[in-house]
């Protein structure tokens, strides 16, 4: 099982930065990708960036030169600092990881409970 664990959210004026930390507690699991997802209101639920155990990223269009994610493998920590924030990166940002367990090799997917970012005067 992975348990992952989001912190960060919070309200902040457009232009305004914040940083989201996601922590992953695994026992008998290798994690592969972690990232950032988000869901407005009467939205699906977006990509927002990824990145692999080697270090490979991948970015939403909307995102990409004002998002960094990064990874800490020993810590098993994903961030993503956000930048010149506008209204319309309100959402709740959602955490993923997607895990290898030892025993079987399969793998599987796994969510955080979602923190709120706002951006607003």
């Amino acid at each position: 099982q992975v348990q992952l664990v989001e912190s960060g959210g919070g309200l902040v004026q457009p232009g305004g930065s914040l940083v989201l930390s996601c922590a992953a507690s695994e026992s008998r699991f290798s994690i592969k990708t972690m990232g950032w997802y988000r869901q407005a209101p009467g939205k699906q639920r977006e990509l927002v960036a990824t990145t692999t155990s080697t270090g490979s990223t991948k970015y939403a269009d909307s995102v990409k030169g004002r998002f960094t994610i990064s990874r800490d493998n020993v810590k098993n920590t994903v961030y993503l600092q956000m930048n010149s924030l506008k209204p319309e990166d309100t959402a709740v940002y959602y955490c993923n990881a997607v895990a290898t367990n030892w025993g079987t090799g399969y793998n599987y997917e796994y969510w955080g409970q979602g923190t709120q970012v706002t951006v607003s005067s």
